[in-house]
């Protein structure tokens, strides 16, 4: 029996102080220390932290990635296996979690898809991170760095900070206790004979050039699919390299609090029988396509599964990885839902998806990435406003003089995010 306990600690403000600890319900930062861990990385020339609270006239971006802050507390291993810990399994002991609080990663931008978080305004509502505490890392290499050290540099810095912020919660009582129990697959089967048996597909980004999902530190596209406990996913075990397109990438905090494993825990035993969880890639060529959906598809079945949830993360290329899943797992008597966005054009008229069976008859939206929004212009921007007209979603004349910007909602972060951890919902297809 895997047992994780996470213990939330309930962050109602974030303040500069002088010593970085949880103190009645607040994180106080020493502000100056977490800028020196984080300026030990010889690839960063400069680091700026920062706070943007909800109700704040602020804008972040570019938006690289978030972050939750976590310390192991009990049990095996630490927190971001791979990176800033060793690579012992998580998903089980306990760890403390600073709910409401987020990390989040800005500075010169890495790569063009990269996004907006507005913690006030019209662009608030489309994103879950205007509703978090955040401490903004802005993040400045040396000159002449390459994408991929600049990206890792920023990856890690996140992760430092949210590493040295989750530790301040080691000693301090959750306000509440969450527990998450699964057992041995044959043994959950046999203890829910009469529930229908359901695996979750997890599909992580991995077309490289800067579109990466690690796991235990590894590259995903350098993985054959797997089975993983969930328990593991919601200790840590996978992280964000992504510079995909905001509205719909997995940060590290989707990763953290995926809303679809939670679920699944939550309708255990009651309507229906969650055996755990088998993680893919999204792959570039035919051939890694067909091998990994093959793959995914037989370790399903060799669980025993009934049904599969499959969760997507990305557009376009990854529609044909999303659509090889499903249509496999049909054919082998499977049901499959599968919960996408879409990109159907401004007007909402085009083709939502660039692959389609006709197996695939169970789709959950989670909204059209296309749709055009005006956010108004923000009292204090957190990195550079000028990156909107070359992010996804915005595009040449995206900027206006009074710092107005028009974008497609494809620019905020988490706007149609693939595991529903958003507030946007489609007509369905």
């Amino acid at each position: 029996m895997v047992r994780l306990e996470l213990g939330r600690i309930l962050i109602k403000d974030v303040q500069f102080g002088e010593k970085t600890e949880v103190r009645d319900g607040r994180l106080f930062i020493n502000k100056e220390e977490l800028e020196e861990l984080l300026l030990e990385d010889p690839n960063i020339a400069a680091v700026a932290v920062e706070l943007a609270k909800p109700g704040d006239d602020v804008r972040i971006i570019p938006v690289k990635d978030v972050i939750e802050p976590r310390v192991k507390v009990e049990g095996p291993g630490g927190v971001f296996p791979g990176f800033i810990s060793k690579v012992d399994t998580v998903g089980s002991g306990r760890t403390h979690v600073l709910a409401g609080v987020a990390v989040v990663t800005t500075g010169k931008i890495v790569g063009f898809q990269e996004g907006i978080i507005d913690m006030t305004g019209p662009g608030a509502e489309y994103t879950p991170f205007s509703q978090t505490l955040n401490v903004v890392v802005k993040v400045t290499p040396v000159e002449g760095l390459s994408q991929h050290k600049h990206e890792h540099a920023v990856r890690l810095a996140g992760l430092k900070a949210a590493a040295y912020l989750g530790a301040a919660g080691r000693a301090v009582e959750p306000d509440r206790l969450e527990v998450y129990e699964l057992g041995p697959f044959p043994e959950t089967a046999a203890r829910y004979p009469e529930l229908p048996k359901v695996v979750y597909l997890y599909m992580l980004q991995s077309q490289g050039l800067l579109h990466d999902t690690y796991v235990y530190g590894v590259d995903a596209k350098k993985i054959l699919p797997t089975i993983i406990s969930p328990t593991e996913i919601m200790d840590g075990a996978i992280v964000s390299g992504n510079c995909v397109s905001a509205c719909d990438k997995n940060t590290t905090y989707h990763h953290q609090n995926n809303p679809v494993i939670s679920q699944l825990f939550a309708r255990h035993g009651k309507d229906i029988c969650f055996l755990g969880v088998v993680i893919t890639n999204e792959n570039v060529t035919l051939a890694d396509k067909e091998r990994s959906s093959s793959y995914a598809a037989k370790l399903v079945k060799m669980l025993g599964a009934d049904g599969v949830i499959i969760t997507e993360e990305g557009f376009g290329n990854p529609d044909t990885d999303l659509i090889m899943n499903c249509r496999k797992l049909e054919e082998m008597g499977i049901k499959t839902v599968l919960i996408t966005d879409e990109y159907a054009g401004r007007d909402g008229a085009s083709q939502s998806l660039a692959d389609a069976v006709p197996a695939a008859d169970a789709v959950v939206s989670a909204g059209n990435a296309n749709e055009v929004i005006e956010l108004p212009p923000r009292g204090k921007v957190i990195g550079d406003l000028a990156t909107v007209e070359v992010i996804a979603g915005g595009f040449a004349g995206s900027l206006n003089p009074d710092g107005s910007i028009r974008v497609e909602i494809q620019a905020i972060t988490g706007a149609t995010n693939e595991l529903g951890f958003s507030k946007l919902r489609g007509e369905g297809f």
